[in-house]
């Protein structure tokens, strides 16, 4: 007995599209890049970061209440201002990078003593984060 399996052009593309969509869902369901690493937390006293782990013209990473990222960026002797870091564009994570604060996904850069765009596509700034600075820490405000 011969069996021939017949397989339509129909079920051929319906199958093709399949795959392209799952796919397509696999790519964009990760959510992380190898790029981006976790925020770090607050300290057990509630600060965000010691005033002398940020030199004078820097920024860093830190860990914001209720696990959101954020940039601290020193700007003067004890004079700090403080970021969110999701990118406005698309809410990727943007970190310090050279003098600038640059998102690792689509380009954007941000100035980091303003949050001001300085190159997009992000069309708005970084959301500004309150904080102040007491016993030679960061605290949120």
């Amino acid at each position: 007995m011969h069996l021939e399996t017949s397989v339509g052009r129909r079920s051929v593309l319906a199958g093709g599209a399949a795959g392209a969509c799952v796919c397509a869902l696999a790519a964009c369901g990760a959510g992380g890049s190898s790029e981006s690493t976790p925020a770090p937390s607050t300290s057990a006293d509630g600060s965000l970061t010691e005033l002398s782990a940020v030199p004078v013209g820097s920024s860093v990473a830190v860990g914001l209440p209720g696990g959101a990222m954020g940039i601290v960026t020193r700007t003067g002797d004890a004079a700090v201002r403080a970021f969110s870091a999701i990118c406005p564009h698309q809410g990727c994570a943007v970190a310090p990078k050279g003098d600038k604060l640059v998102c690792p996904c689509h380009g954007s850069e941000f100035a980091p003593d303003t949050g001001a765009v300085l190159e997009g596509p992000a069309r708005t700034g970084l959301a500004t984060v309150a904080v102040s600075v007491r016993d030679g820490k960061v605290y949120p405000a």
